[in-house]
Formats: C-alpha cells, sequence, structure tokens
C-alpha cells in the first residue's frame, strides 16, 4: 500500500497518509494510457477545417481552347486542380473527430495514471489550500515550496474561486476538480498536486 506525505502550504510534512493499493498502487498500463491521451487529444479537434473542390469554385464553364490542335495539353476547365483559382483535390470538410472509450478501459486508463505519479514520486498530497484573498503571489510561492517549477495540475475537492483566478496566470498551471480529471492533463503535469479531502474523492469514485 502506497504511503505520502501530506504537506502544508509552506512544504512542511504534517501527516502520512496510506493511499488505496487498487488506484494508486497498480502496474500502469502505458498502451491504455496511451489509448486514452490519442481519445481527449481527438476529442479536442473543431473539424471545421473546409475548402472547396473543383465543383464548388466559381467560373470555368467555358472549355479554355479546343481538344486537339493546338499543341497544348487538353483542358476542360480553368477551375481543375491544376489551374490557378482552380479547386481542391480531396477537399478537407468539416467532420467530427471525436470517439467514446469503452468504461472500463477508461477507468484502467485513469487508475494507471494515479499509480504512474505515485512511482515516479510527482504526487503531491496538500492538507488544504487556505486564501483569504485572490493572490497570486501566495500560489507561487505554494508551488516553489512543494517543489513545483514546471507545469502542475491541481486537484480540488471542490470549487474555489480565489484559488482557480490565483493561479490562472502562473504559466503551466491547471486547476481540476475530481470530476473533470483526465489521463492527458495528469500525465501532462511535472507535479500532480492533490488536496488531502481530494484523494479520498478520488478513492471513492475510481474503487
Amino acid at each position: 500500500m502506497p504511503t505520502v506525505a501530506v504537506l502544508d502550504m509552506n512544504g512542511k510534512e504534517v501527516e502520512k497518509i496510506d493511499l488505496s493499493e487498487a488506484i494508486f498502487g497498480i502496474e500502469p498500463n502505458k498502451s491504455v494510457m496511451l489509448h486514452m491521451v490519442k481519445n481527449y487529444l481527438a476529442n479536442q479537434r473543431q473539424g471545421t477545417q473546409s475548402a472547396l473542390t473543383r465543383a464548388e469554385v466559381s467560373g470555368g464553364g467555358k472549355k479554355p481552347w479546343r481538344q486537339k490542335g493546338t499543341g497544348r495539353a487538353r483542358q476542360g476547365s480553368t477551375r481543375a486542380p491544376q489551374w490557378t483559382h482552380g479547386g481542391i483535390v480531396f477537399a478537407p470538410k468539416p467532420r467530427d473527430y471525436s470517439y467514446t472509450v469503452n468504461k472500463k478501459v477508461r477507468r484502467l486508463a485513469m487508475k494507471s495514471a494515479f499509480s504512474s505519479k505515485v512511482q515516479d514520486n510527482e504526487l503531491v498530497v496538500l492538507d488544504s489550500i487556505a486564501l483569504d484573498e485572490y493572490k497570486t503571489k501566495t500560489m507561487a510561492a505554494m508551488l516553489k515550496a512543494v517543489g513545483s517549477e514546471k507545469k502542475a495540475l491541481i486537484v480540488l475537492s471542490e470549487k474555489n474561486d480565489k484559488i482557480v483566478a490565483s493561479v490562472a496566470n502562473i504559466p503551466g498551471v491547471k486547476t481540476a476538480f475530481v470530476n473533470t480529471l483526465n489521463v492527458y492533463d495528469i500525465l501532462n503535469a511535472d507535479k500532480f498536486i492533490v488536496v488531502k479531502d481530494a484523494v479520498a474523492q478520488i478513492e471513492e469514485v475510481y474503487a
């Protein structure tokens, strides 16, 4: 059973807690995590790209020159793809790139992501995050105290506008809630920072 230290906002250890073996202590399945990352990125694509085919561009109704006898290559329209202002070959059209993944696969991928952060010592559990005002400087100092100098994902147990707004201006730092977590954000973060109450919620959701 994995055991991690619980830190305060100054980076000092206040206690130790045991994490669920079934959620934070499994052998990470890399192929499943890769599958979920690809799914997440595909679902983010807008799919709004569009270009005109030769059937949709204007003009080109008249044959440029007669078929034979000119010495030039035969042409049927000035809007063929090889002409300037002609249509696009295999023009991209709006489409939906999103697809769904089996629920069991999603759960295994999340558990694998949690466990990989524990194995790589990139999981930081905080006792709590207390802010009396909107203060980016305070959050930046907290991140530095817990050893997060690069990209970080802060998981909160409940909505807190002061915390969300205070880290919004810090490059590479994102906030999330237990019900909005995804494999991509977890793996993309150098430090996975979770409030102690959120740890209990994660274990309850993925038990």
